[in-house]
């Protein structure tokens, strides 16, 4: 068995074992993705989509790979609600690459939606938006606005106010990313993940590729995408 079944066969125990866990489904699509099997791996994505309604990535990688397989209908349909999730929650390279599949591949216009900053975003008026306030992967309520008591701040993957970390998880601008935009009940509760991930995958963390499993299932739990992780670390 190669490498890549190894894995394939770790992410469905992962999935078959936790089945509302949206990582684990997530996984194994890209796996299956890269072994191109890609019929299931779009059919992983979409479980993604109804267990993380918001992730848009997931609705980008779910159509993409419906059109790999010639199912253009299904691919235009999750093309177009992924496009106006990412564009009104402000993820930027979901939302640019669902635009050219949806204008270059697909033949459609862009759906006209309301945008983090209040513009509408689609046809040719987008407009970028602050990466830095966190877009998050998973499922996510409309952001709190209401008053904060002191030491709270909201969350950026959940949209609920939480307890302000005391102190970064771990040094570097990750973690002070991670300290000003989650709140510490959600990263006790990527601790619970993370946890699993670890066991389900048989990870070891003194291993620079198995640690770099780890940092991308935290990443994504915690909503903090490829884009703005490349601007903090420089990468």
């Amino acid at each position: 068995m190669s490498d890549l079944e190894k894995r394939i066969a770790q992410f469905q125990n992962m999935a078959q074992a936790d089945p509302d866990n949206e990582m684990a489904h997530f996984s194994l699509a890209g796996a299956l993705a890269q072994a191109q099997r890609y019929a299931e791996s779009a059919a992983a994505y979409e479980r993604c989509t109804e267990l993380a309604p918001t992730m848009s990535r997931a609705y980008q990688l779910a159509a993409e790979n419906f059109l790999k397989v010639g199912q253009k209908d299904r691919a235009t349909q999750l093309a177009l609600r992924g496009y106006t999730i990412a564009a009104e929650r402000g993820d930027l390279m979901p939302k640019n690459a669902l635009a050219d599949m949806l204008t270059k591949q697909l033949g459609k216009d862009l759906p006209a939606v309301q945008g983090k900053s209040g513009g509408a975003a689609g046809g040719g008026g987008m407009r970028d938006v602050d990466l830095l306030g966190g877009a998050a992967a998973g499922k996510k309520e409309p952001a709190y606005s209401g008053p904060l008591a002191e030491g709270m701040i909201v969350d950026a993957k959940t949209g609920r106010p939480g307890r302000k970390m005391p102190r970064p998880p771990f040094r570097g601008p990750v973690g002070e990313w991670i300290q000003q935009h989650i709140t510490q009940e959600t990263f006790n509760a990527w601790i619970a993940q993370g946890t699993k991930v670890i066991n389900e995958l048989r990870l070891d963390m003194s291993r620079d590729q198995d640690a770099d499993v780890y940092d991308q299932h935290m990443r994504e739990y915690l909503g903090l995408d490829d884009e703005t992780y490349r601007r903090l670390t420089n990468a």
